[in-house]
């Protein structure tokens, strides 16, 4: 038996340190390989969902002075949520997570962000936001999931730009950025092919955070599917761990965005200074307009658009690019 230590961006400020992360027997999610083609294509994004989590699993995970271990949940799952106080320059730090296997040691390293005094944090999300998926079509996105690899997905006209622009307004350095989230519905089981994409098209290094892993071959069918109250709670986690900036959330309407970034807002009233919806189908939908009327009425700047330099406009009109 074959053990696969998979890693996650994580996040820190001055008070607290969060990394995460999976332990698998077996096939893990990072065996995606971009080379693949046709049939062997889609029975590598199928073996995503193939694997078997390790329950109870003893990890232990370094970064700067700090030593401290855990165990892992029942469904692979780790997070070390710790105190951390020391004094760190803004930017992407590495840290390292070990654990041992039948007197064989494994160890992993991944990184973590301290955030540049930011004049927003952006939180955004993937399929039919930048990334061309067809979630309203089920049979579609099935399609496109196994016959189209990395090399051949892709995003929308001019989003790579405005995410740049919105990465980099604001900020005094090339070096320095602000804070961008990638949150989804998409399952853990994604993660390695998210990241690649996001690197192939250039887009804003993020923190990923996505939805509890599937750990079977049926559950491939229903990727992205179900409840997405996940969104709403890693969004407001988000928020929370950085109470003191402004953030700018961009989704579709393609599912449920909408409601959950109205629900955001609603509860953190101060913290929201815009709202982005692209449109997935030819016509606006009214109940996404009324929403995006609510929160016009509590002061969120928003656009609901089609094409990304209509997103850009409005940007450029209320300042923050």
């Amino acid at each position: 038996m074959k053990i696969d230590l998979k890693l996650y961006r994580g996040y820190l400020n001055n008070k607290e340190l969060v990394v995460f992360g999976h332990v698998f027997k077996s096939w893990a999610p990072d065996k995606y390989r971009i080379d693949r083609r046709g049939v062997k294509h889609a029975f590598s994004i199928i073996h995503m969902f193939n694997i078997s989590p390790i329950s109870n699993f003893r990890i232990k995970l370094n970064f700067k002075d700090v030593e401290v271990e855990t165990k892992t949940l029942n469904d692979g799952y780790f997070r070390f949520a710790i105190p951390f106080t020391k004094e760190l320059e803004s930017g992407w730090h590495t840290y390292t997570v070990s654990c041992k296997f039948n007197d064989f040691g494994i160890v992993e390293q991944g990184e973590v962000l301290k955030p540049y005094d930011s004049k927003y944090g952006i939180i955004s999300d993937i399929d039919d936001t930048f990334l061309i998926s067809h979630s309203n079509n089920f049979f579609k996105k099935l399609y496109i999931m196994l016959l189209k690899n990395i090399n051949n997905r892709k995003v929308f006209s001019d989003v790579v730009p405005h995410y740049k622009a919105l990465s980099s307004y604001g900020q005094e350095s090339e070096n320095s950025f602000n804070s961008f989230f990638y949150v989804s519905s998409s399952e853990w089981n994604l993660y390695s092919f998210i990241n690649e994409l996001a690197v192939m098209h250039e887009l804003p290094k993020a923190v990923i955070k996505l939805k509890k892993i599937k750990t079977g071959i049926s559950d491939f069918l229903f990727t992205g599917r179900g409840s997405h109250d996940h969104k709403f709670e890693k969004i407001k986690d988000i928020i929370s761990f950085y109470p003191h900036i402004e953030y700018v959330l961009l989704g579709d309407d393609s599912q449920k965005d909408p409601y959950i970034y109205e629900r955001v807002c609603k509860i953190f009233p101060l913290n929201i200074k815009a709202v982005y919806i692209r449109q997935t189908t030819n016509t606006k939908k009214s109940e996404v307009l009324e929403i995006l009327e609510n929160l016009e009425d509590l002061n969120v700047a928003t656009c609901y658009f089609q094409h990304s330099e209509k997103a850009i406009a409005h940007s450029k009109k209320i300042d923050i690019i």
